[in-house]
């Protein structure tokens, strides 16, 4: 990513902040009517889940100039993700979800170029994830 996509991203995140609770459960309608079989595999309530998903996003997004030091971590959890039932399609709407969240939250703050910004650190992260936990799959994206 580069800085001026960093900052796109962090600035952006920081005026989703502000509607968190809001945009987490705008996030997970999008996520189960995307991909309705994923919900099972949510077992807390959706106000905690939605809590510890803008706390992780936090994390990466404050993070995005030093990704060698938060992948590691996000390998690890990719890997227990899988003890849970994540399959790496999921990983696909999990993207989608987050983008559509992103746009209906921001508006036309969510210019084409902030989009992009997203897409890239949303595939970043994602293709670290799936290549932890599922080492045979392949990315042709980004292969």
């Amino acid at each position: 990513m580069t800085p001026t996509q960093i900052r796109l991203v962090r600035d952006s995140w920081h005026q989703v902040l502000a509607q968190r609770e809001t945009v987490a459960a705008l996030f997970y309608d999008h996520l189960f009517t995307l991909a309705p079989q994923v919900r099972p595999l949510f077992k807390r309530d959706m106000p905690t889940q939605g809590a510890m998903l803008v706390a992780t996003l936090t994390s990466v997004v404050d993070s995005l100039d030093r990704l060698p030091e938060v992948l590691p971590v996000a390998r690890q959890l990719a890997i227990r993700h899988v003890a849970w039932g994540v399959k790496a399609a999921h990983y696909d709407s999990v993207g989608a979800a987050l983008l559509a969240t992103l746009e209906k939250g921001l508006g036309a703050a969510f210019t084409p170029a902030l989009k992009q910004a997203w897409a890239e650190a949303y595939a970043t992260l994602a293709f670290a994830m799936k290549e932890a936990a599922y080492p045979n799959h392949i990315d042709t994206e980004r292969a």
